[in-house]
């Protein structure tokens, strides 16, 4: 039985959407959440300053004893996953990315539309996967500043950025989404709305969590008790607790 924490990092509150697949899939663990708020958005920042950012909040997850880091932001893992592992042999990582692939596995003759941060859409991770996946019709649309909306719970202002962000795209052609953003599934209603028509959505959650739980059961540290885990969060801007319970176990 390992109790040591599993810790789960994003720019805000993103990562939320994340946590909630891991944790329904080990209710088991314990889990430390760390919402860099402060730094949002991480998505217009370079690979330089992420690094320094991240190595201070590994820092804080290596006072928390935890057994797996999870990137539950696609532009740092995008970006500094390779970074990471070299750096920090001893820890395990999960590493969310645009769930590319699989777009490409079930849906690979619909016409898909990837939405990123614009660190996400120009990292090199980015361009492998659409490069190797290579669908019937995709199209790759940085989002700049939708993460920062949702991370405010501007609800009025979102579907006004929708509205504007999708003029020079086939909406109505579009079939399937890739929310390549962690912050995006809790605006999966907006998306609909301003695309005016349903549309598949594809994240990386599920393959965060079934990663997740292969890495522990491979290694031997899972956490074998009967009772529920504990659930902490570290906050870089204590305001962002009453959004962080909003969006807890809602998908």
């Amino acid at each position: 039985m390992d109790k040591r924490p599993i810790g789960i990092l994003d720019s805000g509150i993103g990562g939320i959407s994340i946590l909630n697949k891991v944790e329904k899939l080990l209710p088991h663990e314990n889990y430390v959440y760390y919402a860099d708020s402060i730094n949002n958005p991480y998505g217009n920042k370079t690979k330089e300053e992420l690094i320094k950012i991240i190595d201070r909040i590994m820092l804080v997850f290596l006072r928390e004893n935890v057994k797996l880091v999870i990137i539950a932001c696609n532009t740092a893992s995008t970006q500094v996953i390779t970074y990471l592992r070299k750096q920090y042999q001893e820890f395990l990582f999960v590493a969310v990315e645009p769930a590319i692939k699989v777009a490409y596995d079930y849906h690979k003759e619909k016409n898909t539309l990837v939405m990123a941060t614009p660190g996400t859409i120009r990292s090199e991770r980015l361009m492998e996967l659409d490069k190797k996946y290579h669908q019937k019709k995709r199209t790759l649309l940085a989002c700049d500043g939708l993460a920062e909306l949702i991370e405010k719970d501007d609800l009025e202002k979102i579907p006004i950025y929708l509205e504007n962000l999708f003029k020079n795209i086939e909406k109505d052609s579009i079939e399937v989404v890739v929310l390549g953003c962690t912050h995006y599934p809790f605006i999966e209603k907006e998306i609909t709305k301003a695309l005016g028509h349903e549309v598949i959505f594809v994240d990386g959650s599920n393959g965060v969590a079934k990663r997740t739980k292969y890495l522990l059961e491979k290694n031997h540290i899972e956490n074998t008790q009967n009772s529920e885990g504990r659930l902490s969060f570290l906050l870089t801007d204590s305001s962002k607790e009453k959004i962080i319970t909003k969006y807890l176990n809602s998908i």
